[in-house]
């Protein structure tokens, strides 16, 4: 899954907040000057040919809306970042969040309470 540019992600979260939309109602949504209904018809088709929305057929009209939610996408991105700048190792994540403070001891002992228990060990 690629990244979003700002444009696609404004497109997306519009559709993640709102849900299904015609491309006349996403338009609608933005603040004045708003972006041409051509414009926003090609960036949402090419972020359908990307997979991340779909369309149902009304008539001639299409309603597009999100084919994945905000969480895959975010999964994704972190996937992306983990795979990318840290040598696929989520333990570098984790060790890089810890060095800079943003994870405490407590919840540390938190995350590995929750490992073990999906993979049904005590606590140590």
């Amino acid at each position: 899954m690629r990244n979003l540019t700002n444009k696609e992600e404004q497109i997306m979260e519009l559709y993640w907040d709102k849900g299904p939309m015609f491309i006349h109602e996403l338009q609608a949504l933005y603040d004045e000057p708003r972006p041409h209904f051509n414009t926003l018809s090609t960036q949402v088709r090419t972020l359908e040919k990307d997979g991340f929305i779909a369309h149902r057929t009304f008539g001639g009209s299409y309603q597009y809306f999100a084919a994945i939610t905000r969480e895959e996408y975010g999964k994704g991105g972190i996937e992306g970042m983990v795979k990318n700048y840290l040598g696929n190792s989520y333990r570098d994540l984790v060790s890089a969040f810890v060095q800079d403070e943003h994870l405490s001891l407590g919840e540390l002992k938190e995350l590995v309470a929750t490992i073990e228990a999906a993979e049904g060990t005590e606590t140590l």
